[in-house]
C-alpha cells in the first residue's frame, strides 16, 4: 500500500489522528517505548513525568478494559532517557482486532520511539521456573493467535513479508542481561507463547506447549512484538512469572493471584527495568 492509498485508509487515518492529537498536547519525543503488563503498572511512578494522556481522550483510540490496566500514555524520563510508557495495554480477549491491539505501538513509532520494551505477567511452563521469577524473552510462538500483519501492508512501517528470525534485539537483550547482573536480579531466559485468553489454559494445553518448546504463556505481547519488529522498532521483552501454569500444581488459577505476584515482584522488576532502559538509552543514542 503506497502512501497515497494509506491516507485514504481508515486505519491509517486513525493513527495519524492520534499522533496529531498527542502532538497538540506535547512535543515530547521518546527514545524507548515501554508497555507495562498486568500488575506492573505502578512502575510508571519511576518516571519523571512531563505529560499524561488517557487513552479515552485520544479520538477513535482503543482503551484498556482489563483489570490492573489504567489506560494512559505517560511521557517522562529515566535518568535523561525519554520514555513513553503505556500504563495498560489492549488484549485480543477484550474483543479488539489484532490491528487495534498493535495500534498504540505504531503511534509510539510515529512519535519517534526507536525501541519497544514489552513486559507482561505470565504462567510458567518450564519446571525450573518459580512464581516471582523474571524471564527475558528470547523468542516466541505466534501460531495460536492471529497475525497482526494480515490485511493491507502499510509500507511506511515495513515490507509485506518481514523476516522474524531475530524479533528480539540481541544487542538490547544483552543490556538487560548486564543490568540483571549489575542489580543482582535473578533472570531466567526462555520462549514465550501467546494465547488469546481470557480463560486460562488447560493442563493438556500446557503439556502441549511445553512439548513445543514454550517456557512461559500469556495473553499478550507476541502480536505486539511482530508488529513492532515489522515497523523497524528494536524489540525486547521481560515476563514476570506470576504462577505455575495449569496442572503443574494443585492450585487453581486466578487473575487476582497474577496481579498479587506481579506486585510482590515489583521491587526487582523496577530495578531491572530502570537499569535496562538507562543502558539501552546509551546504545540507542549512538
Amino acid at each position: 500500500m503506497n502512501r497515497m492509498a494509506e491516507i485514504a485508509d481508515p486505519y491509517a487515518r486513525r493513527i495519524d489522528t492520534a499522533v496529531r492529537f498527542i502532538r497538540s498536547r506535547t512535543d515530547f519525543v521518546p527514545l524507548v517505548a515501554l508497555t507495562l503488563g498486568s500488575g506492573l503498572g505502578e512502575y510508571a511512578a519511576e518516571l519523571t513525568v512531563e505529560e499524561e494522556i488517557p487513552y479515552n481522550e485520544i479520538p477513535d483510540f482503543p482503551i484498556s478494559t482489563a483489570p490492573g490496566h489504567d489506560g494512559r500514555f505517560i511521557f517522562g524520563t529515566l535518568d535523561r532517557v525519554p520514555v513513553l510508557c503505556m500504563k495498560g495495554r489492549m488484549h485480543l480477549y477484550e474483543g479488539y482486532e489484532p490491528w487495534d491491539v498493535v495500534m498504540p505501538l505504531r503511534v509510539m513509532k510515529e512519535l519517534g520511539a526507536k525501541a519497544l520494551f514489552l513486559t507482561n505477567a505470565s504462567g510458567g511452563i518450564n519446571f525450573g521456573f518459580m512464581a516471582g521469577d523474571l524471564m527475558l524473552i528470547t523468542d516466541h510462538l505466534s501460531c495460536f493467535v492471529p497475525n497482526p500483519l494480515i490485511g493491507p501492508n502499510f509500507e511506511r512501517y515495513g515490507t509485506r513479508f518481514p523476516d522474524m528470525t531475530h524479533v528480539y534485539d540481541e544487542e538490547l537483550c544483552d543490556q538487560i542481561r548486564e543490568a540483571a547482573h549489575e542489580e543482582k536480579v535473578p533472570l531466567q531466559e526462555g520462549v514465550y507463547v501467546q494465547l488469546t485468553g481470557p480463560s486460562f489454559e488447560t493442563p493438556a494445553e500446557i503439556r502441549m506447549l511445553r512439548q513445543l518448546g514454550a517456557d512461559a504463556v500469556g495473553m499478550s505481547t507476541v502480536i505486539e512484538a511482530i508488529a513492532a519488529h515489522h515497523a523497524g522498532l528494536r524489540v525486547v521483552g521481560v515476563s514476570c512469572i506470576s504462577n505455575a501454569a495449569a496442572g503443574m500444581t494443585k492450585e487453581l488459577l486466578s487473575g487476582d493471584d497474577v496481579n498479587l505476584t506481579a506486585n510482590e515482584t515489583a521491587p526487582l522488576f523496577s530495578r531491572l527495568v530502570t537499569s535496562s532502559i538507562i543502558r539501552m538509552g546509551k546504545v540507542l543514542e549512538k
